[in-house]
């Protein structure tokens, strides 16, 4: 076993088993506060939901962990069990030519990836998101959604992967860079089109209706000079009963969508609290911050491309009998998530930062009391656990624990938090 191989198994042996451990802290953190509402919502929570809560956070993490595990097994199984190997004789004996002979390998690989991941994902969705009370995917919607997912798939990852595995095999050693320009512009030209071409193919836009909520969302948005192309409900009870709310786009094209259950769940007020933070994000540039380091480290990771993807031991430590630009693609995906395991704290750090600043834009901006309210409604409402492990939320977590994050609104409130 070479240096490589060893170095490989050990980081994603870690990451799995580090997973696991945060996970066991976590469900003892939730379990060991079960019967007792935190003191902090004592008054706006009742002690059924937050049983729910806890249960449902420790049914999830169940899951998780056995997803974790058969996921080191079938990266084991993928690499050093011939997997891979196997794969590309499969599709070296198709006879494709240049480029093509790569897609058709990596394209299989997504595939049977997506049939390995599809019993998890069904005993989530119509298993323990059905016995919560959350899950609304008939299984006729969920067929669909798959399928939709696929043919996406398929039409707009055909050509990309055609032009990466081209530029890898035709463009000199400057590749990667040329790649990454590829791959930026492409990650652009989605953020861009998502909102009006991919996201109505699965749920149904309807402007948001005139009346009172609406008037005083505009009012908000003309204090705070933002503009975008609309305010959309979004049909999201069609398959969960969980809200939420999010912007989405880029310039113009910039739309500003409510789930349905949302909209249900709270008054106006809070609405216009929670739009408030989001607003907050714009406000200080959290979006393009987001895209630039997203931009920088994928860079980073085609500038690793570039140089492993030259040497011998990257491929047959991994169990690769042939060097070539798709298995070197394929390879790189795959152990990546245990490299850059070590990173999510950091990650989730700065994001913290973010929410913090967001939820005091919306203070100014807004009612802080109503943002608290939205806040424990979206919680009680969605299952979301009051008391997490403070190790695991680091880890887990891009947005910071719910005692946390409504005290830090409180000294917004008083002003002593600025």
């Amino acid at each position: 076993m070479t240096i490589w191989t060893s170095t490989v198994l050990l980081l994603a042996v870690t990451a799995t088993v580090t997973g696991l451990y945060l996970s066991w802290r976590q469900k003892s953190a939730v379990r060991a506060h079960r019967e007792r509402v935190p003191a902090a919502f004592a008054d706006n929570v009742q002690l059924a939901a937050h049983q729910k809560a806890a249960d449902y956070t420790a049914a999830r993490l169940k899951l998780e962990d056995l997803s974790q595990v058969i996921g080191l097994i079938l990266l084991l199984a993928w690499t050093l069990g011939g997997g891979l190997n196997l794969l590309d004789g499969i599709t070296g004996s198709f006879g494709l030519p240049g480029a093509w002979g790569g897609v058709a390998f990596m394209l299989l690989f997504f595939l049977i990836s997506q049939l390995l991941d599809l019993p998890v994902d069904i005993y989530r969705t119509f298993a323990i998101e059905a016995r919560f009370g959350f899950n609304k995917v008939t299984p006729a919607l969920y067929l669909g959604d798959m399928a939709k997912q696929t043919m996406l798939m398929l039409v707009i990852g055909t050509p990309l992967l055609w032009v990466m595995l081209a530029l890898m095999q035709g463009a000199g050693e400057q590749w990667w860079l040329y790649a990454w320009m590829v791959w930026g512009g492409f990650m652009l030209l989605m953020i861009w089109a998502y909102p009006t071409l991919i996201a109505p193919l699965f749920n149904s836009f309807e402007p948001l209706p005139d009346g009172a909520m609406k008037t005083r969302i505009e009012a908000l948005l003309s204090r705070c000079g933002f503009h975008s192309n609309g305010l959309y409900v979004m049909d999201g009870s069609r398959r969960s009963s969980h809200g939420n709310a999010y912007f989405t786009g880029l310039g113009k094209a910039k739309r500003i969508v409510f789930f349905d259950t949302l909209i249900k769940q709270l008054q106006a007020e809070e609405t216009e609290a929670v739009l408030a933070h989001e607003l907050g994000h714009f406000h200080h540039g959290h979006v393009k911050r987001q895209i630039v380091i997203m931009l920088l480290m994928s860079l980073i990771g085609f500038a690793l491309l570039g140089w492993v993807s030259q040497q011998t031991w990257f491929y047959t430590g991994l169990g690769m009998e042939q060097a070539s630009s798709h298995a070197a693609l394929t390879l790189f995906l795959l152990i990546m998530p245990a490299f850059t395991f070590v990173l999510t704290p950091m990650m989730n750090r700065f994001s913290r930062r973010n929410e913090f600043e967001a939820d005091a834009y919306a203070v100014a901006n807004s009612n802080g009391a109503a943002l608290i309210s939205s806040l424990v409604k979206m919680y009680e409402d969605n299952a979301s656990t009051l008391t997490p492990d403070p190790l695991y939320s680091a880890w887990h977590d891009s947005h910071p624990p719910a005692p946390i994050r409504i005290n830090h609104i409180e000294k917004c409130m008083s002003g002593s938090s600025l």
